[in-house]
């Protein structure tokens, strides 16, 4: 493959990617959140082609404060291709997803990078199961679905997450931007999940709250995208290798950090 990407840690800024479909009740409010964070470097709202005052609220706001830009796709692809949009516009040396839902808060993203700001982590996910903390009581279905999905996962990518489907995932820049993103949908979770593996990166979790909406609250994700993602866990595991998951292969921090530590 190509040269390999220097990591520096110099230069820990933050780039906060939000794909956004139908959120006007949600979206200024999660974005004045994330501002607050002085870790923020930047914050990529990537509108999904919405049908409501979501384009408008997202106008607005890259308006109202500079560390905010939107992308409007001009058709509907679902989050992945909304995730794609917004990475090939981030510039920070973290860059985290963050749901424009309130699902998630904001206030935790302070936790989540600190293990790629100390440099021993390359990647990490927010666990709802790790360590339980506050998250609402749903749908028993759903939390089989992805306890199953996590476990499949775990079996071809031999790292022992506890929350595949995630929403809070941080990376180091130079992993996201350089990495070769096909799946569609809700298909990004699992496809990352693999990369990163083969990549054999330092990954850690963090513990996370949970405030998870119904379906009659805009809750979007449903079996269609769970028969999916078991689709996706054989397609990304044994059919396709580290040469055709990133562009070029980043240097990884993480293990460089590891292995300091053992030889002092």
């Amino acid at each position: 493959m190509p040269d390999t990407i220097p990591y520096s840690r110099a230069d820990a800024a933050l780039s906060v990617v939000i794909p956004v479909y139908n959120e006007q009740k949600t979206l200024r409010q999660v974005v004045e959140k994330v501002l607050q964070l002085s870790c923020v470097q930047q914050i990529v709202v990537v509108n999904d082609c919405s049908s409501d005052g979501t384009a408008s609220i997202a106008n607005e706001l890259a308006a109202e404060y500079p560390l905010v830009t939107v992308a409007h796709r001009e058709k509907n692809g679902g989050k992945t291709e909304a995730l794609k949009t917004g990475f090939g516009r981030t510039t920070g040396s973290i860059v985290i997803v963050q749901d424009a839902d309130l699902e998630y808060d904001p206030e935790e993203i302070p936790a989540l990078i600190t293990p790629i700001v100390e440099g021993y982590a390359d990647v990490v996910y927010g666990s709802r199961f790790l360590v339980r903390k506050a998250a609402r009581v749903l749908y028993f279905y759903h939390y089989i679905g992805n306890r199953a999905l996590t476990f499949l996962s775990n079996i071809f990518t031999n790292i022992n997450l506890t929350d595949v489907e995630t929403g809070y995932k941080v990376f180091r820049g130079s992993i996201i931007r350089e990495m070769v993103i096909t799946s569609g949908g809700f298909g990004f979770e699992i496809e990352v999940t693999a990369k990163v593996a083969k990549l054999k990166c330092a990954i850690y979790e963090a513990p996370i709250s949970y405030y998870g909406r119904t379906y009659e609250e805009g809750k979007k994700i449903g079996f269609k995208d769970g028969v999916a993602a078991l689709w996706y866990i054989l397609k990304y595991n044994l059919f396709c290798n580290l040469e055709d998951s990133y562009r070029r292969t980043p240097m990884l921090a993480g293990q460089a950090a590891f292995g300091a530590m053992k030889e002092s």
